[in-house]
């Protein structure tokens, strides 16, 4: 079982994949307040859920902490900005992600709040509740709708696409929430789904201001769950396939960046190169087993050493070896 790690006030929200808050150049911040999951999806990129066997540790972040960090960053970007909550897990387990919308939509840098989900904890108060914060869109990845296949692909008895089914239309008929359907195509096992979840997406009116489906692929990950069943297909594969659902369906598939209204924007600069060696001082346990969570000595960034399980309070030189997208990821150096 991996332990719950609260992030003091003082550890940076910049640096990590798997918590805080990702710049990759655009007006879309990724806004990761929580890093658990109730499901334990057998495609799953990043192990979450109960049955993680990698995880060393799951992250929660105090809501002020988070917004005092949001906050600088959206000043960089200026306006239109994108606050996009998607988490390494499910963001409906952030206990305050009612209050987290809310505030996010009061900044006045803030045009779009959304949210990535598989919709296992909606509810209708919370839907609700989240409509009445200013919750932009919900992108809802609904990925079968056999309930068998799709407790099967959850990895949990306890999902039940049926409910939320029923949540996917009260967001569309009582709400101004958006929605998109966002099925994660896990071939060969869900092929046969695709067509019924585009059906769907007509059926109940997703789609008002943004595409009513975006069509995930389920990629082969260094850390993620491992099963046999699934074939990964190649991008070629993969859009060819969603053309020829086009021609079926009639529905358009394949979208871009620009139909959400993404752009490139000013980001925050990353001071450091790759294999360029600091001293750093952990300062907690490392998301997967063998990894450390440190930071460098300004406190101003989060650092991920892979390699070393190290006590909280040392100092080590270490040398990075990725600082794209404002992500830093090290080994001790030698």
């Amino acid at each position: 079982m991996a332990e719950l790690f609260k992030l003091p006030e003082d550890i940076p929200l910049i640096g990590t994949v798997y918590f805080g808050i990702i710049d990759r150049g655009t007006n879309v911040l990724q806004i990761r307040p929580t890093t658990y999951c109730p499901l334990n999806c057998i495609f799953c990129s990043t192990d979450a859920g109960p049955k993680s066997k990698r995880r060393r540790a799951e992250y929660i972040i105090d809501l002020d902490h988070m917004l005092d960090w949001i906050r600088y960053l959206v000043k960089i970007k200026g306006g239109g900005v994108e606050a996009h909550i998607d988490t390494v897990g499910d963001p409906l387990t952030y206990p305050r992600i009612v209050d987290l919308v809310h505030k996010l939509k009061d900044l006045k840098e803030v045009a779009t709040v959304s949210m990535q989900t598989h919709g296992h904890l909606l509810n209708e108060k919370l839907i609700k509740d989240l409509d009445d914060a200013g919750l932009s869109r919900i992108n809802l990845s609904i990925d079968a709708l056999n309930p068998q296949l799709a407790k099967r692909l959850a990895g949990s008895e306890d999902y039940d696409v049926n409910r939320v089914i029923e949540m996917a239309k009260y967001i569309t008929e009582n709400t101004s929430i958006d929605l998109l359907l966002a099925p994660v195509w896990v071939h060969p096992l869900n092929d046969s789904e695709m067509e019924n979840i585009i059906n769907l997406a007509k059926q109940i009116g997703a789609g008002k201001n943004c595409p009513p489906l975006g069509i995930q692929k389920c990629e082969r990950h260094k850390f993620g769950r491992k099963s046999k069943e699934i074939k990964f297909m190649t991008w070629f594969e993969f859009y060819n396939k969603l053309r020829e659902l086009e021609f079926k369906t009639n529905t358009r598939l394949i979208i871009k960046a620009s139909d959400f209204g993404i752009r490139p924007a000013t980001s925050l600069k990353t001071p450091y190169s790759k294999w360029e060696r600091v001293n750093v001082t952990v300062v907690g346990p490392g998301w997967f087993k063998g990894e450390t969570l440190a930071v460098t000595h300004d406190k101003r960034w989060a650092v991920t050493i892979v390699g070393a399980e190290l006590p909280i309070g040392e100092e080590v030189s270490v040398r990075f070896l990725r600082v794209k997208d404002n992500i830093l990821v090290a080994k001790l150096s030698t």
